[in-house]
Formats: C-alpha cells, structure tokens, sequence
C-alpha cells in the first residue's frame, strides 16, 4: 500500500479514507465491524467519522458512528493501526454547538468517551461559527492539542474567505475536509485548493461518489430509492448524465467499475490526499479499495475533466 503524507501533520494515510457516517444507520453493528475488519485487513488504516453521525436520520441522536468505532478498536485492540479523524461543533442538543472554548472542548470530551481512546489524531471543525472569532477558535484547538486529547486540527465546510481568515491567523488548521467529486467541483476548485498548496494543507475530500450518483446506480427517476436517493437525484440531469456516460467509457477500457473510476480521478488531483468513501456491505467496500489500484491515464482524465 502506497501511504501519502496528510500535509504536514507527520501523518501517512492510504489513498482512501474509510467514512463512517454509515455505521449504526445504515451498517448495523456486525455490519460495521465486519467493514471495519476489511478495510484494516486490506492494509488502509484512515477512518473518517463525527460527533453528529447521525443525529440526522429517524431514531437516532448522534455519537452511534463513534461509539461503533470505539467498540470496534478496542475488542480488535487495534488503534495503534488506525488514524482517527471525527469532527466536532454542529448541534448535539440544546446549547450544544459551536466552535467556541466552552463548548469545544466538552465537545471533543464527549467523543473520546464514545471512541474509547485517550487522543483523537485529526479533530476538525465540522463547519465555520460565525459566532465565535477565529482567534478564539484556533486557540482552543491548540489548547487541545497542548493537553493531548487531539493529534491536529483542521475544518471542514469552510467557504474560501473563511479557510483564509483562519490560515491568515495562524496555522492550527493542518487538514482541510471539502465536499469534492466529479458533479460538485466549484466549491473545492479554484481559491480553496490554492489556499490548501500554498499551506501545505491536507485534503481529504467527503461526497466523493455523490452520494452514489457516481456509482451508476441512479439513472432515471424509478432508480431513486433509498436514503441517499433524494440527494442523488438532484445530478440526474443531462450534465450528471453526461458525467457517467464519459465514467462508463472510461471504466470499459479498464473492465473497472463507474465508482472505481470516480475514486481513482479524485486520488489523481495533486492536492489532494484522499477521498473518503462508505459502503453497506463488504462486496461494496472492496469494490470502492479496487479504486486505488486503478491507474487512470492522461486521456482518461483528460475526458473525465472535460
């Protein structure tokens, strides 16, 4: 497995984060250990999760992902082989919120309780809030990072001004997470990107498959059909469909798959460390690893940018 530096934290990644956003909503229990095993056995090492994961579907009130994944690394006994990045500051309940020092650092508490460990190695700001300075932001993940209870810090969801005022006001901010994929390119492309190589920052990208747009899966309107099937549906349009005929071209001359394709031309932008991506199943899940080793060619991303 070829390992990418993640900026410079110090940190080397596989060239595909595990998302765990599923687990404990989609992915039962034996669901999400069994991915967890796979992914680990496979020889990647990056799981991505959050504190909010998932507050947002029917039944549940978040921390279910963490509290799998801390129930998973400590019967395996294995989070010396794992880099662990969460997310903190959307809302967990009344007067839970924000990226101020109050509330961030119990924040941060909470999810080391659900994960089981004593340090989570990257914690980002899940998005910018506008209700507290940066500066008092930045400080309080220094002061995180000072007693040890995080690795680095980073964001996510920042717009371009935000991401700048932050790195403009010190450099806390190591990791960078952006929504990124092959029909949502204008938010990460462009001010952003720059921003991340001028700094050093790594990148690691969420959406990467749109929500299983990519996947090939949803192409007209009798495919959408499940959780993820009312955001999938907004690419199903001529341009969306354009996007999988060029990933049907291309995956044809490599026998991969259209989700293969769309990881592997994530994985071959510069600036960017890795794209995150979540299965259900594990036949899913060593579809989307097969992505990493699939070398596109200069034409093939020269079509796919096209």
């Amino acid at each position: 497995m070829q390992m990418r530096p993640l900026g410079k934290t110090g940190i080397a990644i596989a060239p595909l984060v595990l998302g765990g956003n599923v687990f404990g909503w989609t992915a039962d229990r034996e669901t999400s250990f069994a991915l967890l095993d796979a992914f680990l056995d496979a020889g990647f090492n990056a799981i991505d999760t959050a504190d909010v994961y998932n507050r947002y579907a029917p039944g549940l009130q978040g921390g279910e992902s963490e509290t799998l994944i801390g129930d998973w690394m400590a019967s395996r006994r294995c989070r010396d082989r794992v880099v662990l990045i969460s997310k903190g500051g959307l809302p967990m309940g009344e007067g839970l919120e924000g990226l101020g020092e109050d509330y961030l650092p119990r924040a941060c508490a909470a999810s080391l309780r659900r994960l089981g460990t004593d340090h989570i190695d990257v914690y980002l700001a899940h998005r910018s809030d506008p209700a507290v300075p940066i500066e008092e932001t930045l400080a309080t993940f220094e002061a995180l990072k000072a007693a040890g209870r995080i690795g680095h810090a980073g964001a996510s969801n920042y717009s371009p001004a935000e991401l700048a005022e932050a790195l403009a006001a010190g450099d806390t901010y190591e990791v960078f997470q952006p929504q990124y994929n092959l029909v949502e390119r204008a938010s990460y492309e462009g001010p952003v990107e720059a921003l991340c190589t001028a700094h050093g920052i790594g990148v690691v990208t969420y959406y990467a498959l749109a929500a299983g747009f990519l996947t090939g899966k949803y192409r007209t309107p009798a495919d959408l059909a499940g959780n993820r099937a009312r955001v999938a549906g907004a690419y199903l349009n001529d341009a969306g469909l354009a996007v999988l005929a060029t990933l049907d071209r291309v995956a044809a001359r490599h026998g991969a798959t259209p989700a293969q394709v769309a990881l592997a031309w994530i994985m071959a932008r510069p600036s960017v460390t890795a794209p995150i991506a979540s299965a259900t199943s594990v036949a899913q899940l060593h579809d989307i690893l097969a992505a990493t080793r699939l070398s596109l060619t200069a034409e093939d991303l020269a079509e796919l940018n096209a």
